[in-house]
């Protein structure tokens, strides 16, 4: 039997998820796999955090340094979240031997390298499973099933929060504001949730992945971000009626070249698209292979149990194989030169113009002045006023964006009122 001391940074929703798994399964665990952990240190300036989840004070630990010098301690698992000072704690512990389990995409994604190096210098394992995608076990995936594949594309529902916004606004019709607020009622969304609807969390998770698949870092701010906050009922309408729905997705692509493409904003997604029914607080993956071909992950991507499983089963992972210490060979970051920023794509675009003649003829020279070519048009008559809704065959990014800026100077263009990418 091996025995492992656990200790938990932060004992909110994620802290508490684990530590009851731990203590609820503690001889399953140890049945099963031969691993007899036990939590034996806490961390958290809020004590009550413990009482929640009937944990002793007794476990609370005065200070980080405490438990790093704590020779009962094995594995730290990091549940605090934001960059600092949840960095700086876990490389006290890994300097100190301890191996780490976390879920903080964000600090992971922009600390790296400064972890691995840690981890290295000592032997201690690194392990981040929870990070990307909850309790859907894609980093082992692509660690450790997925080697005998190039992977040519990821295309992911990875933000839990705003795919129940999303289905919500197609189920329901709703406008994203009170959506929204629902989503912050029932605690899905953070009060302040730009980090969720602004794509930020995506892009974490996304550089993790695709780091992952490209064998190259691809750190976050180089990854093409944009919300959700101007989809509309309309825009959802519209697509229902198109045959598509709108899903955040975030997007990496291994174009020739070296060239990378990793991007996250809203789609146009065909409603025969796996990922078009990945619905409400669930997360989906969706992996090509040059070998596999076509691979689908589906399951939660938050919550206490279900992060905390990503978590645990980590930490079962590092105590069975301490030896084997997971780091990767990537010491290369992208160059931003190999990010493609023109990327193609088809695209949703809705505008409303002046009921004249000429208007659509003036906008189609536009179209044909920057080479985009035009697979659908509908128009919905008003009175002086019709929307009109195209959607092009596949163009580049560039060619696009000057299209919708000169058409939205256009005398009878009244305004361009979304433009949303279509994805197959």
């Amino acid at each position: 039997m091996k025995k492992v001391g656990v200790a938990i940074l932060g004992m909110g929703v994620v802290g508490g998820g684990t530590y009851k798994i731990l203590r609820d399964r503690k001889q399953a665990i140890a049945e099963e796999y031969g691993v007899d952990a036990e939590v034996v240190a806490m961390l958290d300036k809020v004590p009550e955090r413990l009482d929640a989840v009937g944990a002793d004070r007794a476990l609370l630990a005065p200070s980080i340094d405490a438990i790093a010098a704590n020779k009962d301690v094995d594995i730290v698992v990091e549940c605090m979240g934001g960059l600092e000072p949840a960095k700086t704690f876990l490389l006290k512990c890994l300097k100190a031997g301890k191996s780490i389990v976390t879920s903080n995409k964000e600090m992971f994604s922009k600390s790296w390298t400064e972890l691995e190096a840690a981890a290295a210098e000592t032997g201690a394992g690194l392990y981040y499973e929870a990070t990307t995608g909850g309790g859907m076990p894609i980093i082992r995936v692509m660690t450790a099933a997925m080697q005998a594949n190039k992977i040519l594309e990821i295309k992911t529902i990875i933000n839990g929060t705003t795919n129940y916004i999303l289905t919500r606004m197609a189920k329901e019709g709703a406008d994203y504001k009170d959506v929204l607020k629902d989503a912050q009622a029932l605690g899905y969304a953070e009060a302040n949730p730009e980090a969720d609807v602004e794509g930020f969390d995506s892009s974490y998770k996304l550089s993790i992945l695709a780091s992952l698949a490209f064998n190259k870092r691809v750190p976050a701010d180089m990854i093409y971000r944009e919300g959700i906050t101007h989809i509309t009922a309309e825009d959802m309408r519209i697509a229902d009626e198109l045959g598509y729905v709108i899903k955040l997705l975030a997007i990496a692509k291994n174009r020739s070249g070296g060239k990378i493409e990793a991007r996250v904003h809203p789609v146009f997604l065909p409603k025969s698209h796996p990922l078009a029914n990945v619905n409400d607080s669930f997360n989906g993956v969706f992996v090509v292979g040059d070998a596999v071909g076509d691979v689908m992950l589906y399951g939660r991507g938050a919550g206490e149990l279900p992060t905390g499983s990503a978590i645990v089963s980590d930490v079962i992972y590092c105590a069975r194989n301490a030896e084997h210490a997971r780091y990767s060979e990537m010491n290369d970051i992208v160059n931003k030169k190999d990010i493609v920023a023109d990327f193609k794509s088809e695209y949703y675009l809705r505008m409303n113009v002046h009921d004249v003649s000429g208007v659509l003829a003036d906008v189609a020279n536009v179209f044909k002045k920057h080479k985009v070519s035009i697979a659908r048009m509908r128009q919905d008559e008003g009175n002086d006023v019709i929307t009109v809704i195209f959607i092009t065959h596949m163009t580049h990014e560039a060619a696009m964006k000057a299209s919708v800026e000169e058409i939205s100077r256009l005398d009878n263009v009244i305004s361009v009122e979304n433009v949303i990418r279509v994805e197959k």
